[in-house]
Order: C-alpha cells, then structure tokens, then sequence
C-alpha cells in the first residue's frame, strides 16, 4: 500500500537541443525586459557572454554579473542582490554550474526582500516570492535547475548551509544538452558522478515516494549508460543528452526524496578543505553506499541491476553490495581516483569532520541506516 506523498518542482521544464536559442522568448513571457545574468566566471572568461547576447538579440538590456566560482561564498549572494536592485533588474537567469544557479537563485529572493543571505539559511526562511528565474545548466551535475536549494561556503565558521524554501524552485528550467558539449573530462566526470549522487541518495532516502523513485531510478540507468562516453567523447550529443535528461532526473528526485549521508559527510570536505562539492561527494559515495547495504538490500540491488551488472545468480546481499562495485567500476573508469589523503586529510582528523558531518541533520534523517560518530569515523576511514 502506497504511503502518502507530495511531488514538487521547477514550474516548467523545457529540455531539447537548441532550446537556448529560445531564451527571448522565454523572457517576453515573463513579461520583463531588463534580465540580470549569473554566469560562471569561467563561462565569461571563455566567451560565453557573446553567445548570451547573440541569443537574445541587441534590443534587450541586461546586466551582468560573473563572479561566481564554485563552492561561493554566502557574501555574494547579498551583493548579487545589491547589483540587482542597482540595475533594477525585473528577472534573474542563471547559467553555468550548480553554483551559479544556486547564487541566481538567491539573488531573486533576496533582491526585492533587502533582507541578508544569512537570514534566509536554513528551511523555509525565505520571506517570501522573488524576481521570477530562469535556469539554464551548463553542466549535467547538480539538478539545481529543478530544486528549491542554494548552497554556499561560510569561511568564518569553516562549514557550508543552504537556503531552503519552495520560493526558491525556479519558475523556468531551460535544459539544451548542446550547451553541455564543451565541458571538459574532468569537469563532466565529477558533476556526473554529483548527479549519480542524488539519484542513488534519494532512491535509497526513507523520504522516498513511488514518484520520487521512478525518477531516480531512471537517472541511475542513464547516467550509468551515458558518463563514460561524455567523459572520454565530450562531443557525442546523444550521451550528453541522455547525461543532462539523467542529471535533471536526480534532481527531481533530490528535490522530493532528498539526500542522504553521503552529502552530510561530504560538506565538511568542502567547508573545512575547500573540496569541490562533487568530487566531495565522489570520494564518500561507495563507503556510504557500503555502510548503508544492509539496511536496504532490495533497494541497492536494484541500484545493481539498473547499472547494467548480472544479478540473475547471486543472494540478495551479493547483488546488493554488487551496486558499490558498480559505482566505483564507472568512478575508475571516469578518471577520479582522489581520495581524503590527496588533500592531506588525516586519520587525527577524522573526528572533528565526523562532529561537523553530524550537524548536517536533515540528510542523516533520510539515511536509510542511522549513523552514530564511531560510524562516521569509520567511514571516513573508508574513504581514507
């Protein structure tokens, strides 16, 4: 019997090739005319902004702002919204990565309220609706196209938050895989395995519902068809856009079941070390998903067999811890071999991001296995 459960999400979705090309008309739907762009700065750098201005045309005037790095810091998100309103801009977009849409997405409900980042951290803290978004990713990662999520570093206390509230889902997700071509190995390879991350998190989250499983489970099998062939043949359209549909997939699915213990022990690396967020996550994704098999042997066979390994003659528990051989297979096979130690991470370390991992609450309470310090000590050593 089906429990009962809600599904939300970005308020329209458009996904296909050359669908960017489409971004004016998008606007005049909005019925704005002075858009404000977020944009990676390394998207500006490489001359992104002349491919922006050739799609919307010379008529319309925009501001731009190009500040964001990855994992960015809560202080740009207050003077993003201060640029906003000095510009009076009437709509955000926000192209690039996750952290680009994240910053977009702050900087719309925080450019009307004048109220402070700081003061939106946490759930449902957000005041109330902002500047209508559209986002547009550039990467097939983080799914913060369709999530009500901006994440960012807080140096001072060395650890990373999130805004949380529905009045963050952006009003327009724009998905054209052609824009994802570009992206380099590396890149490709960590926001991919990111996505593979919230599929498999939210698959196996005890916030589940029906819904929220198809849409993971379909991202697992896509992202495993599909990550080899982005990462070691960034030109073949097919695999980026079977990639990008994966990535868009896991983000449903984390926008409604949510994560699990992998982000809790992955956001200390980012807060404390200055790992990037999905090569964090990459590093933690076999030892939670080991820890966590017991607990959900079903579940993580299926996770085995949806990733294309032969399960017909094995035990229940074989097939299952089979999925986190599968997962580090397709990690080996993207080129990402980091571990904790590559970033001089010790084993006298371990307690202090193991204390810092379990005040991230909300994923430890979707982890379908309850994890105590000694457990997040040990796993850390896993990941060693």
């Amino acid at each position: 019997m089906y429990k009962h459960f809600t599904f939300t999400g970005a308020r329209q979705i458009t996904f296909g090739c050359g669908s960017f090309r489409k971004l004016p008309d998008h606007i005049d739907a909005f019925k704005t005319r002075r858009p404000l762009i977020v944009l990676d700065r390394s998207l500006s750098e490489a001359g992104f902004t002349e491919k922006f201005t050739e799609a919307i045309g010379p008529k319309m005037e925009f501001a731009l702002f190009d500040k964001v790095e990855p994992e960015p810091h809560l202080a740009l998100a207050d003077e993003g919204a201060a640029f906003a309103r000095r510009h009076k801009s009437d709509i955000v977009i926000g192209i690039g990565g996750g952290s680009a849409m994240d910053v977009a997405k702050a900087i719309a409900a925080l450019a009307p309220s004048r109220s402070k980042a700081a003061d939106f951290l946490g759930l449902n803290k957000v005041a109330g609706p902002g500047l209508p978004t559209i986002m547009v990713p550039t990467t097939a990662g983080t799914g913060s196209e369709v999530t009500f999520t901006a994440v960012f570093i807080r140096p001072e206390l060395k650890k990373k938050e999130g805004m949380n509230s529905p009045y963050l889902y952006p009003d327009l997700a724009l998905l054209d895989p052609e824009l994802t071509r570009s992206l380099p190995p590396g890149p490709t390879a960590t926001t991919g395995i990111d996505a593979l991350c919230h599929a498999i998190e939210s698959y196996t989250s005890i916030s589940a519902s029906p819904m929220s499983e198809t849409f993971s489970l379909e991202a697992i099998g896509l992202i495993a068809a599909n990550l080899r062939t982005c990462v070691h043949d960034g030109g073949n359209l097919d695999a980026r856009e079977g990639m990008l549909l994966g990535s868009l997939y896991a983000g449903l699915g984390l926008a409604n079941a949510g994560v699990t213990a992998v982000h809790s022990l992955s956001y200390p690396l980012g807060g404390t070390y200055g790992i990037p967020h999905g090569l964090a996550n990459t590093i933690m994704l076999a030892p939670v998903m080991a820890f966590n098999v017991p607990a959900s042997l079903e579940k993580f066979a299926v996770i085995a067999e949806t990733m294309g390994e032969v399960i017909d003659d094995l035990s229940l528990r074989e097939a299952a811890f089979l999925s986190v051989e599968a997962v580090e297979d397709l990690i080996e096979d993207c080129g990402l071999e980091e571990r904790l130690e590559d970033f001089g991470i010790k084993e006298e370390d371990f307690e202090e991001l193991a204390r810092a991992a379990l005040t991230v609450a909300r994923p430890l309470a979707n982890n379908p296995r309850k994890v105590t310090l000694e457990d997040a000590v040990a796993i850390y050593g896993d990941a060693l």
